[in-house]
């Protein structure tokens, strides 16, 4: 095969021609009013309550984003009739109730990720949206930019050749009042970072069948940093996070006849290149970015977009995703000796 000599444009639509829903946040946390913020900025989409269990708190979140209605409870948040889709940005902990929550009360919902501490929990997740007929999916907007649709396209036309291996790493610093070390809250970075290389290790290569992990505990309580090797039928790949620092967050994806190399920050927007195995022929697509995470809206647009034609799961994160990148997590946590066992239902973090 001959090596190309461009890469593929993205297909990814312009957010503000997604169809607008109306949109309630459950949780107005951190990321929550980065949702918000790029919704406003990127889309049409109106965002028209939001729910806390401190109603102080949902009505400072809604004047600072000119939300009509600001409520001090998730049950009356749900009830309400004027909301079509609710994101939930709760804790990791609360993710399976409060999705299951929305649902039960007629509701649409992407849950902010991971979509749940485990496998088990994701299935149930998975179960409520089939009884329901509801739009579910996790809200892993990194698939959604519009670089991963170069990524994929670059993928199934086999420009790279037959897939070998994925390598890839996520690590940032925190201060030591960040509640990714609270256990209460199933703190550590597996959940938190570690969620990105496994989904990418898994949506590219399929369920994992065979892992291999280890992971150093931190003195503060949790799991400071873990790694893992995995195989993927006749395919494997490697993956690490940690929460000691930033290394150069990559993702490297071989290929017999060429990489792909997702550059740092992988899981924001920005550049990705391809080169020929022989190192001959570099390629590269770049494309607008903000800070980390001004690609937000993408996530959101596709959801609208999906509701709209009457789907249930965006193929981009189907739920069965979901679900193989949580039964990795599963297995490197009984390995490395993570437990979620503190770890309870928990209404919001700062």
């Amino acid at each position: 095969m001959t090596f190309p000599t461009a890469l593929p444009t993205p297909r990814t639509p312009d957010s503000m021609d997604a169809p607008v829903l109306r949109w309630a946040i459950l949780g107005p946390g951190w990321i929550a009013e980065q949702l918000v913020a790029s919704l406003q900025a990127h889309t049409r989409q109106e965002i028209v309550a939001v729910g806390s269990r401190s109603l102080d708190r949902a009505q400072a979140f809604a004047r600072r984003h000119g939300i009509a209605t600001a409520v001090g409870s998730y049950e009356t948040l749900v009830a309400l009739d004027d909301v079509d889709i609710v994101y939930v940005a709760t804790p990791h902990p609360s993710h399976l109730p409060h999705a299951l929550l929305a649902m039960d009360a007629g509701k649409h919902v992407l849950v902010e990720k991971p979509i749940a501490l485990s496998a088990d929990e994701a299935r149930q997740i998975a179960a409520k949206a089939a009884e329901t007929g509801l739009f579910c999916a996790e809200a892993l907007w990194t698939l959604f930019l519009p670089k991963w649709d170069v990524l994929r396209q670059v993928l199934d036309g086999g420009l790279i050749g037959e897939l070998r291996s994925v390598h890839t790493i996520y690590g940032e610093h925190f201060t030591d009042d960040h509640r990714i070390f609270d256990a209460t809250l199933a703190g550590g970075p597996l959940l938190d970072l570690g969620t990105y290389p496994l989904a990418y290790a898994t949506s590219l290569l399929g369920p994992a069948t065979t892992v291999a992990a280890a992971g150093v505990p931190d003195p503060r309580g949790v799991n400071g940093q873990l790694g893992a090797t995995m195989v993927h039928g006749d395919t494997m790949s490697v993956i690490a996070t940690t929460l000691h620092g930033w290394p150069r967050n990559e993702i490297t994806i071989i290929g017999s006849d060429g990489v792909l190399t997702v550059e740092a920050l992988h899981n924001s927007p920005g550049p990705l290149t391809v080169t020929s195995a022989d190192r001959s022929v570099t390629l590269t697509y770049d494309e607008p970015h903000g800070d980390q995470v001004d690609g937000l809206h993408f996530q959101a647009a596709e959801a609208a977009r999906r509701i709209a034609a009457g789907e249930t799961q965006t193929p981009i994160r189907p739920l069965s995703a979901s679900i193989v990148s949580l039964e990795a997590s599963d297995e490197i946590r009984r390995q490395v000796g993570i437990s979620f066992a503190k770890a309870g239902l928990v209404e919001e973090s700062h």
